[in-house]
């Protein structure tokens, strides 16, 4: 799922269930009749997310503006021919100019490389796709010598806007079918078969960034990823890749801060929006979900290292037909804390979990057990309402034996089975808690009080 990658400079490198099952012993819809009459019917959902289309801003005003046209720098954009040369070559000219608009234009499909657009660049550079660009095609058409983790990748970047109505298509059809991949029955990368799938977008050591507009599609894995970046805008994109497709992350987030993601619609095989160690201060609202693995943060705590998240809110989205709604996810054995989280007015349509805190994430479902565990606490959701998947329960909160989940709220949830009468029980473990108001179901698993948290000197670090 999440996990850092290598960055392929030769100066710059770094770390890129216990399944809880029980008997579910439902409540009968007829039982909870009382409750039903007393708590309003499941909400409408929010508005739904606009298509991501071409915006006013497309105009470029040429007398404002320097406008650096990748064909004019030899780029045929005919769909065959290799158009990386030219697409260098007008990056190191534009990001030398002042205003400087980087067009790509439409009506033309550009085959671009792997490759590595570097700055600082002066301030103000617009990459403007309104054409298509899209990827080499699979694992035989990629460079020898060319890094298979990442296909776009912009580096120590600021001030830069990429925009436009085109398409970004990263063709991932052959990455996902190779044989070691998980859903083709591999355990993982061997020798003579390697697992590595690049990022399509990748912005890596950035800061003030917008990202409007594009539809991205077919990622051989994350559509984006933003490391060690500030200060980043993201608003009415289209990610679309299908659902089955192994690790196609639509925006994952790494020891990234002040993040803006708006307005947009995503459908893959993994999680729509995924937010790993590091990150802070991340807004995501009015986001249409799924098909795909919902809204995650996580999976945190790999290999005992240390995880820092707080001050995200999940606000006015929709999630639908996928494996989990929005989801809190720690390896054991990790430290640090998750808190401060809001999920906030959320409609799940035929989602499985569609709460969900899992501290005890493993691959293998054979990792052993550990002690110590990253904190998470501080955890409210409110207004989380619709239909679930009944294979799951409607809520799922495993913590930890030795550091549990403290105050956890409920208020205002409403989650009804999507076939049958039978409303599931939550299932709690070690979760402590207070419910606000009624709920649907009822929620008696949590506990009360302040617990008796193991001493982990490294949590008032984060």
């Amino acid at each position: 799922m999440t996990f850092s990658q290598v960055f392929p400079f030769h100066l710059l490198f770094f770390i890129s269930l216990f399944c809880l099952s029980t008997p579910i012993h439902g409540h009968t819809i007829t039982n909870q009749r009382h409750l039903l009459d007393s708590i309003s019917q499941i909400s409408l959902p929010p508005s739904p997310a606009p298509e991501a289309s071409s915006p006013s801003y497309n105009v470029i005003n040429p007398y404002t503006t320097r406008v650096f046209n990748v064909v004019s720098f030899g780029a045929a954009g005919d769909g065959v021919s290799d158009d990386t040369k030219a697409f260098k070559m007008a990056w190191d000219t534009a990001c030398q100019a002042d205003l400087a608009v980087l067009l790509v234009p439409g009506g033309h499909s550009f085959i671009v490389q792997p490759t590595i657009f570097t700055g600082p660049c002066k301030s103000g550079l617009v990459l403007q796709i309104d054409g298509t660009v899209m990827a080499p095609e699979g694992p035989d058409s990629w460079p020898r010598n060319s890094s298979k983790r990442q296909w776009l990748v912009f580096y120590r970047i600021s001030e830069m806007s990429m925009q436009g109505g085109g398409v970004v298509d990263g063709r991932g059809e052959k990455w996902w079918n190779l044989p070691c991949k998980p859903h083709k029955g591999g355990k993982g990368s061997t020798p003579s078969s390697p697992c590595d799938s690049p990022v399509a977008i990748r912005f890596f050591m950035s800061s003030n960034l917008t990202v409007k507009g594009l539809k991205i599609k077919n990622s051989p894995q994350f559509h984006f990823r933003f490391d060690n970046c500030q200060n980043v805008h993201v608003e009415s994109l289209s990610i679309k890749s299908p659902a089955e497709s192994p690790n196609t992350d639509g925006i994952h987030i790494e020891n990234t801060n002040n993040v803006q993601i708006y307005n947009s619609l995503i459908s893959n095989g993994d999680d729509c929006v995924s937010i790993g160690a590091g990150s802070y201060n991340v807004d995501i609202r009015n986001i249409t979900c799924g098909p795909s693995h919902g809204i995650s943060i996580g999976s945190l705590g790999i290999h005992n290292s240390r995880a820092c998240v707080s001050n995200i809110t999940v606000t006015d989205s929709v999630i639908k037909h996928s494996d989990n709604g929005v989801r809190i996810k720690t390896w054991q054995g990790g430290s640090g804390m998750v808190s401060r989280i809001t999920f906030d007015n959320i409609h799940v349509d035929t989602v499985r979990n569609p709460i969900m805190i899992d501290q005890y994430y493993c691959l293998t479902k054979k990792c052993s057990n550990q002690t110590s565990a990253v904190l998470i606490s501080d955890i409210s959701y409110t207004n989380i309402k619709g239909t679930y998947d009944v294979r799951s329960p409607p809520m799922h909160i495993a913590c930890s034996d030795s550091v549990p989940c403290n105050n956890l709220v409920l208020s205002d949830i409403e989650l009804l089975p999507a076939q049958g009468q039978i409303v599931a029980n939550p299932f709690c473990w070690n979760a402590y808690g207070t419910i606000q108001t009624l709920t649907i179901p009822p929620v008696d698993c949590f506990l009360w009080g302040n617990p008796q948290l193991v001493d982990q000197t490294d949590v008032n670090q984060c």
